[in-house]
């Protein structure tokens, strides 16, 4: 095998590396926060805190410890939200027939395709207050319609094959139909689309905690870490930068997870292809390769046929 066709693990190991503190922190940190101490002097470093005090005196790695898990399940219940959607919708529009029902369906997801996310979030915002479940609910209904897009071309060029046509004339459930087949065929391209989108949303959900959406001005969220806590950066750069490198870490490790797995699914078939060898002739009893007897076709010399004719 060719060094050109075999996958290094080099690029999964490094896509676990990075992502593996920034989402033990987050799941299992409250587990270890312990209960709050009393709190000290304002950005402070030292005394008895390893990693100082933020811009109330909290000790911070017990914030990092607390403030990952808000930021990691409101990205993922956003992106299962935003596909609980989207995939319903992109396969009635890669399976109807009627044009004024695509129409109905996408149009609408264009209009709210053309406004930016964060403006979008921040103009409702303004009116109502959202908290977790409303920011998470927010970042799905702006992700919907580029979720949208991915799906249904992604099942548009199964939902042409015959096989499709063929399942409707056997009288199969739409239901059958559109995610038993057309919906399977496309799990690989949805899986990468997954991989950018909960990296966008991620993106989304640190930035509108940063900007204060969705999230106590105290709160014990990364993002807020960052915002909170930058005005003593050059004082105590630790509550910022800490927050700050576990938000990238996890965004820039979640990427190359999917890619990377998406990546050795892929050549995981050449690599298991074996080489295919000529058999070789059984041998014959004597130990020798028994070699077929030739069939001359070639037309006879009228020379020699004369002569070994003794009627001629």
């Amino acid at each position: 095998m060719s060094p050109r066709t075999a996958p290094g693990p080099g690029r999964f190991t490094l896509a676990l590396l990075i992502i593996t503190v920034p989402l033990l922190l987050a799941l299992l940190g409250p587990l270890f926060a312990g209960e709050p101490g009393p709190r000290a002097a304002s950005f402070t470093l030292g005394g008895g805190h390893w990693a100082g005090t933020d811009f109330v005196g909290r000790d911070v790695w017990r914030q990092v410890l607390l403030g990952g898990r808000p930021v990691v399940l409101t990205a993922l219940a956003a992106t299962a939200l935003a596909y609980a959607a989207a995939i319903p919708l992109g396969l009635i529009g890669a399976l109807t027939h009627r044009g004024w029902l695509e129409e109905l369906v996408m149009r609408p997801l264009d209009v709210l395709l053309a406004v930016p996310s964060l403006l979008f979030i921040l103009l409702v915002a303004a009116v109502l207050t959202p908290g977790a479940v409303g920011l998470a609910l927010l970042v799905a209904l702006v992700n919907i319609p580029a979720a949208v897009r991915a799906v249904r071309p992604a099942t548009a060029e199964a939902a042409a094959r015959p096989a499709v046509e063929a399942l409707r004339m056997q009288g199969e459930t739409w239901w059958r139909t559109a995610v038993g087949y057309v919906g399977r065929s496309a799990l690989r391209t949805l899986a990468a689309d997954a991989g950018v989108r909960l990296t966008g949303v991620l993106y989304l959900v640190a930035t509108a905690a940063f900007l204060g959406v969705g999230a106590e001005p105290d709160a014990a969220d990364w993002a807020v870490m960052v915002d909170r806590n930058r005005t003593g950066m050059f004082v105590q750069p630790w509550a910022v930068l800490l927050p700050a490198v576990l938000i990238m870490a996890l965004t820039m490790g979640t990427n190359l997870l999917f890619d990377a797995a998406l990546t050795r699914r892929e050549r995981a078939p050449k690599r298991n292809r074996r080489e295919v060898r000529p058999v070789p002739a059984p041998a014959s009893p004597t130990g020798r390769t028994p070699v077929p007897p030739a069939t001359d076709r070639t037309p006879p010399t009228p020379g020699r046929d004369e002569k070994s004719n003794p009627c001629i």
